[in-house]
């Protein structure tokens, strides 16, 4: 019995040894755990520990599904739309634009919807966004959105005061579509603007396919939108085999047909040409939103369930007293280029043969100009690259991929014209000074736009600058008098020993540097001077009746009304670029 009470407490100091072993190992295990939860991986984004063990197969099962199922959504709704909006431009009796009105009023109210339940869903869930993306929706670009979303909505206004006037003779569906789509593009700028940073991770199937939606939504509208621009800007050669009853005037027969009615309408009030006017002077801003809100939809799609490390981020400073040359000679090229394009909208307007041909002559010595200078520019900003030694940006971003994908394919609509140009002005053998401006300014444009593209995609891809800060060393005079006795009579401190400002050594950018934002502060203006000509009404593609004759007019146009879009595009969109790229240089 006496040997008893040791054999316990023997065993109980082996289970307590063991239950310790346990508590150790539980201990150590929980901080691995802890360690791979913050390690980073090398694209920024942050390792779960919970799918390195046996859960990142059901996660990406998950996920593809969400891919798959949001994908499949916007695949239909971009092929619905399509067939609707060609529908009721080439047959005008069994599919009308109302027809079309009463889609978009049901995928933009569906829409809006969403938009309204997200919101208040990750503002009531605690952990519904843990992570941002900080190179997603920067403040210029939502600024933009926010400035093209106010012109739209100005539009939307327009349009209701218009079709207000007309509604004893059009349909109620025409005044309805204005007022859901400025009601639409308010909470969605709003959306947009507070939320495009979100890297949800809840709801994540639900998630994806909103955006999605709301992706092919705003591309749907930007379609109807371009269509309308197209049909209006679309000017047919007067013909004179043909009368006006069979060639149908002026205007292409697409316009025509679309216009038959308008003599039989009348409006109820004397602003209803005004209100026209001033809503299609705005189109292209509401094209442009359109766009901006698909790509910033996209980077939201593609950041769902993304884990990012927010370390990576840069604090990027712009000040405009880094350049000068740059912005000066760019701001010029502006002002002449809205000067030659209010003098060509003026003198093609008189439809006299003389003034058109000078019309024509100015806008292409004009563009010539501006593109071979932007090409000189640009060669030197490629040089200056191939001499810089920063490094490339390691890690995959959503926003700089969506960035280099749509600057390419946007630029296949120029691509497009001027190839069809340069084919049909060799064909007719070069006849005329018009011809060999409209060769000359193509064969440029195609230059130009290959070394932009190659200068914007080097500079996407480049790391900002580090500057390396001069030490500066401030002596403590008097113990410099202390240790030396000769200087303490003496009010004279050695030229080192005087502290150097800060602010002066920051200034003082390096000479690639400073090169690199004139380059790209005298390409911006370009672009925007280039993205005003042909967004708000200039057509020297039907002016000039060298494309009409080779291809016939139908063909011709159709190749212009399909580029001309991309074309657009690629100027505002190359605008947002260089203005990151002057940034991070």
């Amino acid at each position: 019995m006496r040997w008893q009470a040791p054999q316990q407490a023997s065993g109980f100091s082996l289970c307590s040894s063991n239950s310790r072993n346990m508590t150790t190992k539980q201990d150590l295990e929980a901080i691995e755990n802890q360690i791979s939860a913050i390690q980073v991986s090398s694209h920024g984004e942050t390792v779960n520990p919970v799918l390195a063990h046996g859960g990142f197969k059901i996660v990406e099962k998950g996920r593809n599904w969400g891919w798959l199922l949001s994908g499949f959504i916007s695949l239909n709704i971009l092929l619905l739309g399509i067939a609707i909006v060609c529908g009721s431009v080439f047959n005008k009796i069994q599919i009308s634009s109302s027809h079309l009105l009463i889609f978009l009023i049901l995928i933009v109210i569906l829409t809006t919807v969403w938009m309204v339940y997200y919101k208040i869903h990750t503002s009531r869930v605690f952990n519904a966004v843990l992570y941002k993306d900080s190179h997603a929706g920067p403040v210029w670009l939502r600024g933009g959105l926010i400035l093209f979303g106010v012109c739209s909505v100005l539009m939307d206004i327009f349009k209701i005061i218009y079709y207000v006037g007309r509604i004893h003779c059009e349909s109620p569906v025409k005044i309805a579509f204005p007022v859901v789509q400025a009601l639409f593009v308010i909470v969605q700028t709003y959306v947009l603007w507070v939320h495009a940073k979100d890297c949800v991770q809840i709801q994540q199937i639900i998630t994806r396919c909103g955006l999605m939606l709301t992706l092919s939504t705003n591309l749907v509208v930007w379609m109807m939108a371009v269509t309308e621009e197209s049909l209006h800007q679309t000017v047919a050669p007067v013909d004179p085999l043909y009368n006006s009853s069979s060639n149908g005037g002026h205007k292409s027969n697409v316009e025509s047909q679309g216009r038959a009615g308008d003599s039989e309408c009348k409006c109820i009030h004397d602003m209803c040409d005004v209100f026209e006017k001033a809503y299609f002077y705005l189109y292209p801003f509401n094209i442009e939103y359109s766009l901006f809100a698909s790509a910033m939809a996209y980077v939201m799609w593609k950041n769902v369930d993304r884990q990012m490390d927010e370390h990576h981020s840069h604090n990027l400073r712009f000040s405009l007293w880094d350049v000068l040359i740059g912005p000066v000679a760019g701001l010029i090229i502006l002002v002449a280029g809205l000067a030659t394009f209010v003098m060509y909208e003026v003198d093609v307007a008189k439809e006299e043969p003389k003034k058109k041909e000078e019309a024509l002559i100015m806008h292409y010595i004009m563009n010539i100009v501006a593109i071979l200078l932007m090409s000189i520019a640009t060669l030197i900003g490629c040089i200056i690259f191939r001499m810089d030694k920063r490094d490339q940006v390691s890690g995959k971003s959503p926003t700089r991929s969506l960035d280099v994908g749509l600057l390419v394919g946007s630029s296949l609509g120029q691509f497009l014209i001027c190839y069809f140009t340069i084919a049909a002005v060799l064909a007719s053998g070069v006849q005329g000074r018009i011809n060999g401006l409209d060769l000359t300014n193509s064969i440029l444009t195609v230059i130009q736009l290959c070394l932009q593209n190659a200068f914007l995609i080097k500079g996407l891809h480049r790391e900002p600058f580090k500057e390396t800060e001069t030490a500066t060393v401030y002596a403590n005079v008097m113990a410099e008098r202390e240790r030396d006795p000769e200087r303490r009579s003496s009010s004279i401190v050695p030229a080192h020993t005087l502290p150097i400002p800060l602010m002066l050594l920051q200034g003082r950018l390096s000479w690639k540097r400073r090169i690199l934002k004139e380059i790209c502060a005298f390409l911006l203006f370009c672009n925007v001077i280039l993205w005003i000509i042909p967004a708000f009404g200039a057509r020297p593609q039907f002016d000039n009746t060298v494309g009409s004759d080779i291809y016939e007019f139908q063909t011709w146009a159709a190749v212009v009304n399909i580029g001309m879009p991309f074309g657009i595009f690629y100027r505002m969109h190359s605008v947002a670029s260089l203005f990151e790229v002057c940034l991070t240089s």
